[in-house]
């Protein structure tokens, strides 16, 4: 028996009386742009507050100026710049001090919020007494150290004596110590953040991978390295970035513990380019600025990208 085609309904037929309006494909307007005008108010607080400063400290770098004039001098700050002494010990010293505390904030701050992710007992205050320090000042952080770290008279001393029976070191006097113990000060400082983006992070993953984690019967490491680690790895990146440009950055704790001694032993490219302000070379700090502006972008910017393939690779 054969099938009358022509008895088959169409699709492009509608029924009399109405339009075929109704079988078209509502508009999908996700992908729609917003208006012009609604980019405005933050183009303009992006222009003031990041553009325009940064396009006055570029110009200002290739001058000579006070807060009354100025003169172009071309490349002459940056060719002093990089004639400083102890500009390379300051690099390294940057360098270290920003690797140091971002590795230390990933693995303590992950440390921590997997511990505080589970049902221990005074969970919520835990979870406040990690995330004090953060509120504290810096400035006030660091003179409160330079006091409990004194090397006669520093709390921590004292009870080093008591325990071990030998004086202790100096921390922030000994050279082979000040940078080190600046970097420990700044990583209890800002741990709570750290945490805190990591509980954010392990709260986001699916109940479910646990429930199943459970039923196969895996072990708490198990768990850890195939679910949480892996699954969590957005915050990881979100902490090694911020807290890398932190610690490339660093300057008022450092300063504020040891000012960059003893000697230079603990100075840091921030250190430096103040030094240079307080001098009254604002042409030669503005330009170490810039100096330190490309650093930080020529680390973070390729670093950012190789986080963010990695992040679409999950």
């Amino acid at each position: 028996m054969s099938i009358d085609a022509s008895a088959s309904p169409r699709p492009d037929r509608t029924e009399p009386g109405r339009t075929g309006s109704h079988l078209r494909k509502p508009k999908d307007h996700v992908g729609s742009r917003y208006p012009l005008w609604f980019y405005v108010p933050g183009g303009l607080v992006y222009l003031v507050f990041f553009i325009i400063p940064t396009a006055a400290s570029f110009y200002f770098a290739f001058t000579r100026w006070t807060l009354f004039e100025s003169e172009f001098i071309g490349f002459d700050n940056f060719v002093t710049f990089f004639n400083e002494p102890g500009l390379i010990g300051s690099l390294w010293n940057t360098l270290v001090y920003g690797f140091v505390t971002s590795g230390s904030k990933v693995v303590l701050g992950m440390a921590l919020a997997v511990v505080l992710s589970l049902p221990v007992i005074a969970r919520g205050y835990l979870r406040s007494v990690t995330f004090f320090p953060v509120l504290l000042s810096t400035v006030g952080v660091g003179l409160t150290f330079q006091v409990l770290l004194d090397p006669f008279n520093g709390i921590v001393n004292k009870a080093w004596t008591a325990l071990s029976g030998m004086d202790g070191p100096g921390w922030l006097t000994n050279p082979d110590f000040a940078l080190l113990s600046v970097a420990a000060i700044d990583v209890w400082k800002g741990l709570g953040i750290a945490t805190l983006i990591y509980i954010a992070g392990i709260a986001a993953i699916p109940n479910e991978y646990f429930e199943a984690a459970r039923v196969d019967g895996a072990s708490g490491w198990q768990t850890f390295r195939s679910i949480i680690l892996p699954l969590s790895f957005p915050a990881t990146s979100t902490v090694i970035l911020l807290s890398l440009i932190g610690g490339l950055r660093s300057f008022d704790l450092i300063w504020t513990t040891t000012g960059g001694g003893p000697g230079f032993s603990s100075d840091v490219i921030a250190s430096v380019i103040y030094k240079q302000y307080q001098a009254g070379f604002y042409g030669l700090s503005t330009a170490g600025n810039v100096i330190l502006f490309i650093v930080v972008t020529a680390i973070v910017y390729p670093l950012n990208r190789w986080l963010n393939s990695k992040e679409t690779d999950l």
